[in-house]
């Protein structure tokens, strides 16, 4: 259905800029914005700002069993994706998810499993954990980031000694997504032999953890301090050295951003669209003046290719293809970019209103801007892109 000229996506079946999904695909992602609407509408995700983004937990399992953390775990421990394809899955629900801004663990409990079940692919015994967390029964977080330095996960500074019976952990990680919330932290350290991962309970001795500000009222962060905290060799998640299941978390971190942005996109897109055909300025709707009927085009065109983007990135990852860094990196740097110039030109767009407490503009602009500075930057991406293609 078009209105003064535009094309509204939420009048067709399909976006144009939509793969083909299947049935049960299409059934998927119904339910969750059926669950969605009743949890979690607009409204009381303003209500939890005023608790930091927390308060999710009594819904949590309750997604879990919809299969929000499923589609990365095998059938034998408790997974199983709509289609067969994982990561395109979840790269739908996350999309699906972006739409309302909601608080909860998709990424972070994800993202752990995504590294779990690599490692319980390479001969870990992870079984125990990844069925805890596909049955909602407990969150993880990836404890990555630490002060003062970049993106870099392959080089931590938080130091892991050996010892008789394990190692001992010294150091900091910042910018832990769901810090408070979480039962488990899976995090990086240096061995002294090469980057390794520790899956450590939250309330283990010697762990401090400490509220972040963060742009996002609906995600919370923190801080987390790690004091001589003692991990057991079971706790090992992947080989010492090789950050195999690093990079495997990376991407799915990666494509996960990518599509719960565009999620938003669409629905920030479909916002403005409405406001621009029913906003009337001398005697003519918003939507009719040709400056910006131009302004929407551009707009059009770099949303359907943030989509582009994150698609090819999500089946780059699905089929570990040799280029999947590459197609993650490209997302990435083009979706983190183009995505606040989409936001700022719609907030631009519904005037006044937009920059207003009250408007929901807001929320979608600060989800969007936390997402472009965490797992790499436009600019980490871009570097990266230069060394992928010179080497």
């Amino acid at each position: 259905m078009a209105r003064g000229g535009l094309l509204w996506p939420c009048d067709a079946e399909r976006s144009p800029m939509e793969i083909e999904l299947s049935p049960d695909q299409r059934l998927f992602r119904a339910t969750t914005r059926a669950f969605m609407d009743k949890e979690f509408p607009l409204a009381r995700v303003r209500e939890t700002a005023a608790t930091g983004g927390r308060g999710f937990r009594g819904w949590w399992a309750r997604a879990a069993e919809l299969g929000w953390t499923a589609l990365l775990a095998p059938e034998e421990l408790g997974g199983g994706s709509v289609s067969g394809e994982g990561v395109r899955d979840l790269a739908l629900l996350a999309e699906t998810l972006g739409e309302s801004v909601a608080p909860g663990a998709l990424l972070a409990t994800n993202i752990v499993l995504a590294g779990l079940v690599a490692a319980q692919a390479d001969g870990g015994d992870h079984a125990a954990v990844i069925r805890e967390l596909v049955g909602g029964a407990s969150i993880a977080t990836w404890a990555v980031y630490e002060p003062g330095r970049p993106w870099e996960p392959l080089e931590p500074g938080l130091a892991a000694t050996p010892v008789a019976d394990g190692h001992r952990l010294n150091g900091v990680k910042d910018r832990v997504e769901l810090a408070g919330e979480a039962d488990l932290f899976l995090v990086t350290a240096d061995t002294g032999e090469g980057v390794a991962q520790f899956l450590v309970p939250a309330d283990a001795g010697g762990i401090t953890v400490r509220p972040q500000w963060s742009l996002d009222l609906a995600r919370p962060f923190g801080e987390v301090r790690f004091d001589d905290v003692l991990v057991r060799p079971r706790a090992l998640v992947g080989a010492v050295g090789s950050g195999a299941v690093v990079a495997r978390q990376a991407r799915i971190a990666g494509v996960l951003q990518c599509a719960e942005i565009c999620g938003g996109l669409d629905r920030v897109f479909e916002m403005t669209t409405r406001w621009a055909a029913d906003r009337h300025s001398f005697g003519r709707p918003l939507d009719s003046y040709q400056a910006l009927k131009h302004r929407f085009a551009d707009m059009r065109t770099w949303l359907e290719a943030c989509h582009a983007t994150t698609q090819a990135a999500a089946a780059a990852v699905q089929e570990h293809s040799p280029d999947a860094d590459l197609a993650v990196s490209v997302a990435k740097s083009f979706v983190g970019d183009r995505s606040l110039r989409i936001l700022q030109d719609c907030v631009q767009l519904h005037g006044g209103i937009g920059v207003t407490w009250e408007h929901d503009l807001h929320l979608y602009l600060r989800r969007a801007t936390v997402d472009r500075a965490l797992y790499g930057t436009p600019e980490d991406h871009r570097r990266r892109l230069a060394d992928l293609t010179l080497s």
